[in-house]
């Protein structure tokens, strides 16, 4: 089968893989259909992801259909269409009782399928522990509905389920690309006031107009004298910042409120410093790591209620077999691209 793979720092390429097999009772083996291309790919590229591992095939955002199953598996069976988990978990240790997967402490838990082990940008995936890997979607939700539930919608219910939103508060997300787009979806599910979005490139603040109008967009040297003069109390109520340099995990905090929780959910190239003594005395909290992505089936849900709509963030899509020049596109940031995805049955 045809799988894109990680070959050196700098370097993917598409080759030839043996077809995958149930190694373990819990697996399952998916025909992947649709998968995407994600920023954290472009990580692993650039040799930033330490933990990834050179001859992977890259990839952790899928939908595809089960093939087969292990005879330990319950929840999926061959032939249901499903949308593949960016983590492999137990939902059983410690921390997954207490819904923190990604922490999970299996030798493969978190995140590891396109990282440690054999991902999604293939025609087929073996996945791990397929009972809470894998979740059937809902008739009537399409592939490219439902391609971004398993991890940057994802990535944005947990970080609007983590970020302290009040019914009639007002939240900021820092990044109008896909990501930030999904975490200002998921918030506005919380009922806020208002959800405000700022980045820095006008196309994207021009997509979020034409397909987000109920999101308010701010440049993003615009944005803190805007929280400080529109918000009751001197800035957001909750702040996500999805964006990933030093300026917006700067403006983060300069936009928050006091005793603000602010949501650090964006992955950087380099280390960042919390400036203690300008912030003392705001007596923020701050929460911050991977997604936990265990909560497929209520995104989903919310999805097929049509209360959720990530289907216009997927602007380009091409076959598999042409994923260097999507990845190139995707880089570069070209012809106002956002998502990017792969149809693997090509």
């Amino acid at each position: 089968m045809l799988a894109y793979t990680y070959l050196s720092k700098g370097k993917f390429g598409l080759v030839e893989k043996p077809l995958p097999v149930i190694a373990e009772e819990t697996d399952a083996i998916v025909r992947v259909t649709l998968a995407s291309i994600c920023t954290s790919d472009l990580h692993i590229l650039h040799g930033f992801v330490p933990r990834a591992e050179v001859g992977v095939t890259v990839g952790h955002e899928a939908v595809g259909v089960v093939e087969k199953v292990g005879r330990a598996v319950k929840n999926v069976r061959p032939g249901d269409r499903v949308s593949v988990n960016v983590e492999t978990f137990c939902g059983e240790c410690f921390f997954c009782g207490r819904g923190s997967v990604n922490n999970c402490i299996l030798p493969d838990g978190g995140w590891a399928m396109g990282c440690r082990i054999d991902g999604m940008q293939a025609e087929y995936v073996r996945v791990p522990h397929a009972d809470t890997g894998l979740t059937v979607i809902p008739d009537g939700v399409s592939d490219t509905d439902a391609v971004l539930a398993g991890d940057i919608l994802a990535t944005g219910w947990w970080a609007a389920k983590i970020a302290d939103i009040e019914e009639g508060s007002d939240v900021l997300v820092i990044g109008a690309g896909p990501t930030g787009i999904c975490c200002a979806l998921a918030a506005q599910l919380k009922s806020p006031k208002r959800v405000f979005i700022c980045d820095i490139d006008d196309v994207r603040l021009d997509f979020v107009r034409k397909h987000y109008p109920s999101l308010i967009p701010l440049r993003s040297e615009e944005t803190l004298a805007a929280m400080r003069s529109e918000c009751a109390h001197g800035g957001a109520d909750s702040v996500i910042e999805a964006a990933g340099t030093p300026e917006t995990f700067r403006l983060a905090w300069q936009a928050a409120r006091p005793a603000a929780t602010v949501t650090v959910v964006a992955m950087y190239d380099e280390a960042q410093i919390l400036p203690l003594p300008e912030m003392y005395g705001k007596n923020l909290i701050f929460k911050t790591g991977g997604v936990d992505g265990c909560d497929a089936a209520d995104i989903l849900a919310c999805i097929a209620e049509g209360r959720l709509n990530t289907a216009p963030l997927i602007t380009h899509t091409f076959p598999l077999s042409r994923a260097e020049e999507a990845y190139a596109l995707f880089a570069a940031k070209r012809d106002g691209v956002m998502k990017v995805a792969l149809d693997c049955t090509r």
